[in-house]
């Protein structure tokens, strides 16, 4: 057999393979046979105390969470076939306990449309809710439960007026029903106009990239001492799922309309007893400012002297015109509702009026409208 035939080039590399298998098991780590039987969990390392900023979180949700709830609405709803009421879950949020007195915030949307509503607090025990009242214009509701009032613990109220872009700040709340969820950001903006279910634009919304998802609406936005600065209202994502881009009724706003909601069961609009044009009829007539269209017999208008718009022999003869709430210029009705909702009944404020081309300042004590 010649020396290059196929047989021996075989033979000669399956020598080759062996020699290099051979001393490959015979160099390689002893190690490798060594006994596992006795191999343990590896020695955790020490971490060392906690970073301020990270307690300060942990101490904010400790305090914070057990104020927490979680709202749950039902529908009644008749069945086609037997006529016999069901009772169908509407949809979840989030609230927070107000006062030692059983009284929870809420938005206004996540309970407008309840037959029924339940409350689980932190204990997870469930308790039936009964409607105070409502504030839609401004997303807001307040409900009241009767666990024992020892048990109750409610939020610090902090200030958004001095808040600051770049501040942190945190969201408690149940997005998609998992109760006590927790997450942070920084204010993003402030001063945001945001719509409430009504249409009616809530101001002075603060924006934050905290996360809200749905099931947040209603819980307490905090500042990094753990105090309420806004109720988590809306976001603002296509999807209707977080984008970064979160709403919250700033805290002196909440903090004005809960307690009217409290005592009177509504929010109480002070006004100064005038009908007002809207924003086409103005537009049409080319005024700045607003026009009254009538005064109420005895309202603060009409004891004020100022004139309403009235007709004669076919001819309009327009009314005072008014251009200013208390120096603040205004061309719209809803100009004036938002100046005037910055007071309250009783109090006075001064309107500048347009007559026939003379400007007067009149003094007018507001009074409480529907």
């Amino acid at each position: 057999m010649s020396p290059s035939s196929p047989q021996n080039k075989i033979s000669r590399w399956a020598i080759i393979v062996f020699i290099a298998l051979a001393l490959y098991l015979i160099v390689r780590p002893l190690e490798y046979f060594e006994d596992r039987r006795h191999v343990k969990p590896r020695t955790v390392a020490a971490r060392g105390d906690l970073a301020s900023d990270e307690q300060n979180t942990i101490d904010i949700f400790k305090n914070t969470a057990p104020s927490v709830v979680y709202i749950t609405s039902i529908a009644l709803r008749r069945n086609l076939f037997s006529l016999n009421a069901v009772e169908i879950p509407q949809g979840t949020g989030s609230g927070f306990v107000w006062d030692k007195q059983g009284r929870i915030v809420t938005n206004y949307h996540v309970i407008s449309d309840a037959n029924r509503i339940h409350i689980t607090m932190a204990d997870q025990t469930t308790w039936k809710a009964a409607l105070i009242g409502v504030a839609p214009d401004k997303d807001l509701a307040v409900l009241q439960i009767g666990k024992p009032l020892h048990t109750l613990k409610p939020i610090p109220i902090g200030e958004s007026k001095n808040l600051q872009v770049g501040q942190k700040v945190f969201a408690i709340g149940n997005p998609f029903g998992l109760d006590h969820t927790m997450t942070s950001g920084i204010i993003s903006a402030l001063g945001r106009e945001i719509k409430a279910i009504t249409g009616r634009d809530i101001k002075g919304a603060i924006q934050t990239d905290a996360a809200i998802n749905p099931g947040n609406s209603g819980g307490p936005l905090l500042d990094s001492a753990g105090r309420l600065i806004g109720v988590n209202t809306a976001i603002y994502s296509p999807s209707g799922a977080y984008a970064g881009i979160g709403f919250a009724v700033p805290v002196e706003e909440v903090n004005r309309v809960v307690p009217q909601i409290i005592r009177y069961g509504r929010l109480i609009k002070p006004g100064i007893g005038a009908s007002l044009a809207d924003s086409r009829m103005v537009s049409r007539l080319g005024i700045e400012g607003v026009l009254i269209v009538s005064v109420d017999s005895g309202g603060p208008a009409d004891k004020a002297g100022l004139r309403s718009t009235t007709q004669y022999r076919g001819e309009i003869i327009l009314g005072d015109i008014i251009t200013r709430v208390n120096g603040k210029d205004v061309r719209s009705f809803n100009d004036i509702r938002d100046e005037l909702e910055r007071f309250q009944v009783g109090q006075e404020v001064i309107v500048t009026i347009d007559r026939e081309g003379r400007e007067l300042n009149v003094p007018l004590t507001l009074t409480a409208i529907e």
